[in-house]
């Protein structure tokens, strides 16, 4: 066989980075696989699985691992390989310099106010901790923190008069600055505080497409309205939006919180007015909160763009009649990469499967399903029947071609006979292009939808519900 394996001590690039990289070598004819990944221990596992002879790592290694065709065309992928490296390092201006090694160094040398914490779970703490005690705001993109560490980090942030946005904060918007996930935004009057971060791309991205923009996005992690947590994050951001000029009315966003929490923070002193957008049962759905924001700032609410899908072929004469009595599909399964987009996918739809691969148990020593699809491509080939229900989401952060990879799976699944239900969640400024990704996955025999809630009820309706 021709294969590259290389373990390269010290050299660290983040996740999304080496997903990249990896593609572009995979991608290159005669290449048969690539892995371009920190060696931790899944990693290294997976390239032992797919035959390579990997020599002894560590998580804070680089792993190189490529396979092909032919001499010639591993050298050309390596050449390729360091091409990419050194491209992607030069973007994310390190270049040659040697980097900071103490977030409180890196604050001093760039005079920040914020720091972004993006490392494994086991050593978010100390980043954030650091980050915290220089006097920073931390967003504090890393799972699987221990709720313990969270609670201390959030108290000691009050302490300091700084906030801390996490863990598991995939997205926020400072000052038009986008962190993690984030859409391309209009700037507005609306602010929003979110303990999810894809309910609050949703949420902003109906507003983008309502002419709405908003002054700033501050998540506070997905467990911040939980009893243990009790709302301290969440807290402090709706106070802090509250005395911001440029915001004239504030939503809260949350996937299913501790009621008493959701009642002590709907209680709070505010002089700006709230839309609340908790999920649960006989809560409002995010689409219906976005409305509810925009009938409050005076605006009318569009009808949100959606494809359906392309009429199914005819079935064969002899069992048309059959075809026709079995108007239901189902079952239902939903395959999610956004959390709170899951969780309100099964509220709305009711009966059905549905997972959440973005939930820690998935994630951990892997990226996250909106920059790999492999999770899901595989569980969606494996769907023989019924309907399924799925989320794209695009933005600064995603998979940078999401539909290149999804559009082949859901052709797949619609032969197969399988109804395929997909919510984009995105706006017209997103890099990805929302109606071309749109248009893509409709072509493949998607029915499409901007609006998660619309995607539930069609996909239900479809299922039988």
């Amino acid at each position: 066989m021709n294969d590259l394996v290389e373990v390269r001590p010290g050299v660290y690039r983040d996740s999304v980075t080496l997903m990249r990289v990896s593609r572009a070598i995979t991608d290159l004819p005669g290449v048969t696989v690539a892995v371009v990944a920190m060696a931790t221990e899944l990693n290294t596992a997976l390239a032992r699985d797919l035959g390579f002879a990997v020599p002894p790592a560590t998580p804070g290694d680089l792993l190189v691992a490529v396979r092909a065709a032919s001499p010639a065309v591993l050298e050309g992928a390596a050449a390729e390989l360091g091409r990419q490296l050194a491209a992607r390092a030069q973007a994310s201006g390190t270049g040659d310099v040697a980097p900071p090694r103490t977030t409180r160094s890196a604050a001093r040398g760039f005079e920040a106010t914020l720091a972004l914490v993006s490392v494994p779970g086991e050593h978010a703490f100390a980043e954030a901790l650091d980050a915290v005690e220089a006097g920073l705001s931390v967003m504090i993109f890393s799972d699987n923190v221990p709720v313990e560490q969270e609670i201390l980090l959030k108290d000691l942030a009050a302490a300091r008069g700084v906030l801390v946005m996490g863990p598991d904060c995939g997205t926020a918007v400072v000052g038009g600055a986008g962190l993690g996930f984030a859409n391309v935004l209009r700037p507005g009057p609306v602010g929003v505080v979110a303990a999810s971060g894809t309910g609050a791309q949703q949420v902003t991205s109906l507003l983008d497409l309502a002419g709405v923009g908003v002054s700033h996005v501050l998540g506070v992690g997905g467990r911040d309205l939980s009893a243990e947590v009790g709302g301290r994050s969440a807290v402090q951001a709706l106070r802090a939006l509250d005395e911001d000029p440029a915001t004239e009315l504030i939503v809260l966003v949350s996937k299913p919180p501790a009621p008493e929490v959701a009642r002590a923070v709907r209680d709070l002193d505010l002089a700006t007015p709230v839309v609340a957008a908790l999920l649960g049962p006989g809560q409002d759905d995010l689409t219906t909160a976005a409305e509810k924001v925009l009938r409050a700032l005076g605006r009318d609410v569009p009808e949100w763009p959606s494809w359906p899908a392309p009429p199914a072929p005819p079935a064969p004469p002899a069992r048309q009649d059959a075809a026709d009595e079995a108007a239901p599909r189902g079952p239902l399964r939903g395959l999610y990469a956004g959390g709170t987009l899951c969780a309100e996918a099964a509220l709305v739809a009711g009966d059905g499967e549905f997972t959440d691969f973005g939930d820690d148990s998935y994630t951990r020593g892997r990226a996250h399903p909106m920059i790999d699809p492999a999770l899901r491509l595989d569980a969606l080939r494996g769907v023989a029947s019924g309907v399924v229900l799925m989320d794209v989401v695009l933005g600064h952060g995603a998979d940078p071609d999401p539909s290149s990879s999804l559009a082949p799976a859901v052709r797949e699944a619609v032969a197969r006979g399988v109804d395929v239900v997909v919510a984009v969640v995105g706006t017209d400024g997103d890099p990805q292009g929302l109606r071309a990704q749109a248009a893509r996955l409709n072509e493949a025999g998607a029915a499409v939808f901007t609006s998660n809630a619309a995607a539930a009820r069609h996909a239900r309706l479809l299922a039988g519900g």
